[in-house]
């Protein structure tokens, strides 16, 4: 297979997991695409850098915010490395952090990185504006 091709099929792996999986909340489809070996080179605090950890943010984050989707602006893919910029929404009905739901719309961007070996994700690296979230959910962070 040519590298456009390795990097198209990925992209698209890469996309479903945004639209379907963190947008839709089909878990059928994660354990579908994601390795059973995946690891997370930056997971969230509180989380294993596993698959089960992946897992478990993204059913916090839809607890939280049932209508979690994200709007897609780019892809760019180096062979099977699928780097992403996206902007979540979603609406704050659930706790978070500990912060009780507040019924405010919030949106946050992304940057990831994830690796597709034979169409399932096996390496994820991500940097997300949680500052930005936190302070649109009123969390008081002292920062001046």
């Amino acid at each position: 297979m040519q590298d456009t091709d390795v990097s198209e099929v990925a992209k698209a792996v890469v996309r479903r997991n945004t639209e379907e999986v963190q947008g839709g909340g089909d878990y059928d489809l994660y354990d579908m695409l994601f390795s059973d070996d995946f690891v997370d080179h930056t997971p969230q605090p509180g989380r294993t850098p596993d698959k089960a950890g992946a897992l478990e943010l993204y059913k916090t984050l839809r607890a939280a915010f049932p209508d979690f989707h994200a709007v897609i602006h780019w892809q760019a893919a180096d062979g099977n490395l699928v780097t992403t910029y996206k902007t979540y929404h979603g609406t704050h009905q659930g706790e978070f952090f500990g912060i009780a739901p507040t019924g405010k719309a919030i949106q946050f961007e992304t940057v990831d990185a994830m690796r597709v070996v034979d169409g399932r994700i096996t390496e994820h690296w991500g940097v997300a504006n949680l500052f930005s979230l936190m302070e649109q959910l009123g969390a008081g962070l002292g920062v001046r």
